[in-house]
């Protein structure tokens, strides 16, 4: 089979790394792609925002299979034009991806389907977004209704806080995304990730992680697209998981089936932990990044069939085998990220990297220079990701592998993983 994958982070060379060594692969394309990816797929510079591009690029390459790794083309219905040029392809329709491109819905979605989740308020000006904020009390959450690359959430201390955080979304900050600003109560806990492959009518459990959002370290600083991940997350027992599929993903499945426009992919929960009843922060339909790459280092079974079974409604008898190990995956950025960064520095001594026992090296903004250098192309750079015994071990092999690489324009967090670490510290005696 021969397979197109859209997109050019490191969760589309994750999934591209995983498809790579499936016996039903015979060609592996990614489009654009990165300079990580090259090595393993052909990259076609193609926009995937650009749909009669991508179909001509399918016509052209014989692609018998589709999988979309971005939000941004799922919103705009690359889905639905794909399949209705008789084209199979993974992923959610633009119908079912609103649990993710439009945060209003979701949450009221929720409210009807009783998915325990935060009080809310949507908001159409400034007005509203203050008696809301007022309301809640602080701290307090608000976030751009729409798609904002994970940058459009601001965890307000204080109402003045919140409230700036309004003005900025109602006045462009994050364009088109901001003109719907939904405030949110805040909720203590513990946040953490869950996956779901889903045929429209079946939710197979895929791993559990945990995400790393602020960027600083000891979740300081802005929100950004994720600065690491690992997987399994200890918090995320059996009983969480069973509570989630139970109270979230199966409401979700049969909610979106009844309302006419069922979730066929990855649906993506993003939880808050606090005893035993998780509450849902939010909706992604799509892999996460970079939650894709530990939960892909741990996959045992061949993801091309299950990819195959999703999109045609043939999920039922499917199993999914998992490494015991555990997988953290360290993100290196440009300086500057989420803010303003410099792009085009050279990334030397990957070739020592990728030679490291146990580890693997994604590229998630990278680009290959007339001169052949690998050099930085985006705000995320580079996810490190390292397996081992248990996340200690796994932490320090990915930090290893971390300080081996040649560049003086990025940086990380140096504390990834530190919640499982916590509790798996040895008591003292």
């Amino acid at each position: 089979m021969r397979v197109l994958i859209i997109g050019s982070g490191g969760r589309e060379h994750a999934l591209c790394w995983s498809l790579s060594g499936s016996s039903l692969v015979t060609g592996l394309y990614c489009a654009p792609g990165n300079g990580g990816i090259a090595d393993i797929a052909t990259c076609l510079a193609i926009d995937p925002m650009d749909f009669p591009a991508v179909l001509a690029a399918v016509r052209e390459h014989e692609i018998e299979f589709v999988v979309v790794g971005p939000e941004a083309p799922l919103s705009k219905g690359i889905v639905d034009f794909l399949e209705g040029k008789g084209v199979p392809t993974f992923g959610p329709t633009q119908a079912a991806a609103q649990l993710e491109s439009s945060k209003a819905f979701a949450k009221d979605f929720c409210d009807r389907y009783n998915i325990p989740t935060a009080a809310w308020q949507a908001c159409q000006s400034i007005e509203q977004a203050r008696e809301a904020i007022a309301r809640f009390g602080s701290p307090v959450v608000v976030k751009a209704d729409g798609l904002a690359a994970g940058k459009g959430v601001t965890v307000a201390e204080s109402e003045a806080e919140a409230v700036a955080a309004a003005q900025a979304l109602f006045g462009g900050a994050m364009g088109s995304a901001g003109r719907t600003v939904v405030v949110e109560e805040f909720l203590t806990g513990e946040e953490a990730s869950f996956f779901a492959i889903c045929d429209g009518e079946t939710a197979l459990p895929l791993a559990g992680a945990q995400d790393h959002k602020r960027v600083g370290d000891r979740d300081t600083g802005p929100n950004t697209g994720g600065m690491g991940a690992y997987s399994p997350a200890p918090i995320l027992t059996p009983g969480i998981q069973s509570a989630v599929m139970e109270r979230i993903v199966r409401p979700v499945i049969s909610g979106m089936a009844a309302e006419g426009r069922p979730f066929k992919g990855i649906l993506y929960c993003g939880l808050m932990l606090d005893g035993d009843v998780p509450r849902l922060i939010e909706f992604n339909t799509r892999f996460g990044d970079p939650e894709a790459q530990v939960i892909l280092a741990r996959l045992m079974s061949d993801l091309m069939p299950a990819l195959v079974a999703a999109r045609d409604g043939a999920l039922r008898n499917m199993d999914l085998r998992w490494y015991p190990e555990t997988a953290l995956c360290v993100v290196m950025a440009a300086k500057g990220y989420p803010g303003r960064y410099r792009s085009g520095e050279p990334i030397r001594n990957l070739a020592d990297v990728e030679r490291m026992d146990d580890v693997l090296v994604f590229h998630a903004g990278t680009a290959i220079a007339r001169d052949r250098q690998l050099v930085s192309s985006g705000g995320r750079v580079l996810g490190i990701t390292a397996l081992g015994a248990n996340i200690r071990e796994a932490q320090a092999r990915a930090y290893e592998a971390v300080d081996r690489v040649d560049w003086p324009g990025g940086f990380c967090r140096r504390d990834i993983g530190w919640r499982a670490v916590q509790r798996t510290r040895p008591p003292r005696r």
